[in-house]
């Protein structure tokens, strides 16, 4: 058999061709093998870690967890994309604003005159919604702010009545769409107390109490204390109050919530119960109103310039003649109050009283008020506790403004300062259970001189 034979045959490519055709196969067959190294050096670390995560640990379970924990708080806060503008705030950025505060006299015609806007434009806004009659009883000091777009339109009008409360009228079409606004302020309690050494307004400016809780509190003890008379050096108070926050900014008090006053060595406290229907009054902590069926004295914070004296002498006649009431001196002008519920049974004029109020409560009790400068009230009318009257004059015979002021018990004349007045009903047996959990706190809270200075309110 013929045996197969190779013969091997001369390469006939060029020198340069076979040359490099050579080194391309070289160069391809060790890129090839560095590939394959890396590939066998992946797989080794790959098992390598295998075998580390199978490994026991000497570490807690605990240990772990902590760990983890402690890597979750490390995390950076999740970033929240910015809010995009709306296209409404866009145009109010754009706006211009203008600022007009109500004036006497002052009504939506005559505001939006002074923004060279015209009865078309007050008409839109007037008649856009039931909210605008609000626009109606604008009140002297309030603000209008006008918002205009650059071609002058009146795009948006807000009304501010306070830092709580606003309306907002957007321009909608040829209307305007109106919004009511009612923020609410963060509300925490306070507490402050103060010695008097010669008036209660004095002293309570020196605790940094505001006018206002000055006559709260007078109000609250006024049944018991006549504050014309009865202030001596040396008396004490102690409130715990509401303070309304809003932005971490005060801006105005509350109700107070309790309150101890200490008058010639007797102490009264009082705390604030809202019952089940929503009235809020002042009690005992026993539970007994603190509200008489009488004031103590009709007026606020005057000096007693005759007090009550059957053997006086007449500062005009010069004569012995009995001073049957208290003589209240005052501004003229100072309200004068109904000290009690009742009728109105004379209101007119004499030479002797001036102007005067006669008013008749129930049966047993009847009070005079003489020398008024004004009168509020007419024969007939009905009145209420701390309702306004009249004014203090010097109406009649009388050396200069203050008001005359007499109580009679049945037809008999009693000193209005000393004569034991009738108490108002004490909380309902209905009520006693939550008034005990509801006003035992703020008591403690104020024996305890309010400490820490501010808390919290549960519900605003």
């Amino acid at each position: 058999m013929k045996q197969a034979s190779y013969i091997k045959t001369e390469d006939s490519r060029p020198f340069w061709t076979r040359l490099v055709s050579r080194q391309w196969r070289q160069t391809h067959l060790f890129a090839a093998g560095i590939a394959s190294l890396f590939m066998v050096f992946t797989l080794v670390m790959l098992a390598i870690d295998d075998v580390e995560a199978k490994r026991p640990t000497n570490k807690s379970i605990k240990d772990i967890d902590l760990n983890f924990q402690q890597i979750i708080e490390e995390q950076p806060a999740e970033s929240v994309a910015p809010e995009q503008t709306t296209e409404v705030e866009e145009q109010q950025l754009s706006l211009r604003w203008h600022e007009q505060t109500i004036r006497n006299g002052d009504n939506l015609t005559t505001v939006f005159g002074r923004e060279k806007l015209g009865a078309g434009d007050v008409h839109r806004v007037a008649t856009s919604s039931p909210l605008a009659e609000k626009l109606a009883r604008m009140m002297p000091g309030q603000k209008l702010a006008f918002g205009f777009d650059p071609d002058g339109e009146l795009v948006e009008l807000n009304y501010h009545i306070s830092r709580l409360e606003s309306y907002r009228f957007s321009k909608a079409g040829n209307s305007y769409a109106a919004r009511h606004i009612q923020l609410r302020p963060e509300v925490l309690r306070a507490y402050r107390e103060g010695t008097i050494e010669s008036s209660l307004f004095l002293a309570g400016e020196a605790a940094g109490l505001p006018h206002r809780v000055i006559m709260d509190l007078a109000n609250i003890f006024g049944w018991d204390v006549d504050f014309a008379l009865d202030i001596r050096a040396g008396d004490h108070f102690s409130l715990l109050f509401e303070e309304k926050f809003l932005d971490g900014e005060k801006i105005s008090t509350g109700n107070i919530l309790a309150a101890s006053f200490t008058n010639r060595g007797e102490t009264f406290r009082a705390v604030r119960y809202t019952d089940a229907k929503g009235h809020a009054h002042y009690y005992t902590p026993e539970g007994l109103s603190m509200r008489k069926a009488f004031l103590r004295a009709p007026l606020d914070f005057t000096r007693v310039s005759s007090g009550f004296n059957p053997k006086r002498l007449h500062p005009i006649f010069k004569t012995k003649r009995p001073h049957r009431g208290v003589d209240y001196a005052a501004s003229r002008g100072t309200p004068v109050y109904a000290a009690g519920d009742g009728k109105v049974i004379q209101s007119g004029y004499t030479k002797a009283n001036g102007n005067f109020v006669v008013i008749q409560h129930g049966q047993q009790y009847v009070t005079k008020y003489l020398h008024l400068h004004r009168k509020k009230v007419k024969r007939g009318q009905r009145v209420s506790q701390r309702q306004v009257i009249g004014t203090v004059g010097s109406t009649g015979y009388s050396t200069g403004p203050h008001l005359h002021y007499e109580f009679l018990v049945n037809g008999v004349h009693r000193n209005p300062r000393t004569v034991k007045l009738p108490q108002a009903k004490p909380i309902a047996e209905s009520e006693r259970a939550n008034f005990n959990l509801t006003t035992a706190p703020l008591i403690a809270l104020l024996d305890n001189k309010g400490k820490p200075e501010q808390y919290a309110l549960a519900s605003p």
